[in-house]
């Protein structure tokens, strides 16, 4: 392919994003309206709108009968013309559970559900997955989310362990032949937490949490996006140097003093290095009643101008899912426009 075909296929490819997301913003547009929004030509967003209609991604109303003239023609996305699929693996308390979401393609749920298996392997969430995609018609992405560290689809350290080494996202895509997005638990809740917020700019905001009988992890958003670092091990805050085995840590964490010392520790860290807007504490071992002895504690490294707020919620799986709903369609759109956002 030469340069100038390849360039011309990108810029198709944009062009096409751009008539989509700004129908599935709007939610009703006419060809003039798109062509104002997106600043493309009338006689561009006619040709792709013409060939969304074709395959039935978008849908014509009937046409807009209050400007005078001849009526235009309106257009909208078409919501239910395909659904994503995502898993929530999750391990607490010794109970091994998937929570997963069948999604339209603007992010509104279809169907939610949880079940709790005896144990969780890639046989468990390719059955699961299997069943899932024989019920949902036209089924475009699946989402993963993993309580571990995941490396191009593989992964590595986990607290699932017949998920630990497993290439899971390679597999899922060459069986199903749609993307197959793995995802690290907290990249996503934090993603998630931060979608929620509805920022007006970009902002850099933190997600720790300190599981019971697991150690501690976090996710970062650095000016509104992601971050994973080299190998995707960013976030893997109980490998800070407590100057303690990692034994004595997971002991410690799990005593109200031990734990306020180790927490006071991660947050001033990660205060120190990406300077949030605001860390929330997530997990079942945090207590709101400690939120003050956090703070304080930073405070004895931390200059009070820079401290962020401070926010203690246990239940994190709207925001969970959240993440990972968006991370899973936002691999629908073209690859170029998803690493700009990410």
């Amino acid at each position: 392919m030469s340069s100038h075909t390849h360039n011309t296929v990108h810029v198709k490819k944009m062009n096409v994003e751009l008539v989509k997301n700004t129908l599935k913003a709007q939610s009703i547009c006419t060809k003039a309206s798109i062509a104002n929004l997106t600043k493309l030509s009338v006689a561009t967003c006619g040709t792709i709108l013409n060939e969304l209609l074709v395959n039935g991604e978008i849908i014509e109303l009937e046409p807009d009968k209050t400007s005078g003239g001849r009526p235009a023609k309106q257009y909208k996305y078409n919501e239910n013309f395909g659904c994503a699929i995502c898993l929530l693996v999750r391990t607490e308390g010794g109970i091994h559970s998937i929570t997963y979401s069948i999604v339209n393609l603007i992010g509104n749920t279809i169907h939610e559900a949880s079940i709790e298996l005896p144990f969780i392997d890639v046989d468990a969430v390719d059955q699961l997955i299997d069943g899932l995609i024989s019920r949902n018609e036209n089924v475009q992405a699946i989402g993963i989310g993993i309580p571990g560290v995941v490396h191009q689809g593989i992964i590595g350290v986990c607290d699932v362990p017949d998920l630990a080494g497993q290439a899971l996202g390679p597999l899922m895509e060459e069986k199903y032949e749609i993307p197959v997005t793995i995802e690290n638990d907290m990249n996503m809740t934090v993603y998630g937490f931060y979608h929620l917020q509805n920022f007006e700019e970009d902002k850099t905001f933190a997600v720790v949490t300190f599981p019971k009988n697991h150690f501690p992890g976090a996710g970062f958003i650095v000016d509104g996006r992601i971050l994973t670092g080299n190998t995707t091990f960013g976030g893997e805050v109980s490998f800070l140097p407590f100057g303690i085995t990692r034994e004595e840590q997971l002991r410690q964490l799990h005593t109200e003093e031990g734990f306020v010392k180790l927490a006071v520790q991660t947050l001033a860290s990660i205060i120190a290095i990406i300077n949030p807007v605001a860390i929330a504490i997530t997990g079942e071992l945090p207590h709101e009643s400690q939120l003050q002895q956090l703070y304080k504690g930073c405070l004895k490294d931390i200059p009070e101008e820079h401290m962020p707020e401070l926010m203690v919620q246990n239940d994190i799986l709207r925001e969970y899912m959240k993440g990972m709903v968006t991370a899973t369609l936002e691999s629908l759109t073209y690859r170029l426009q998803v690493i700009e956002k990410r």
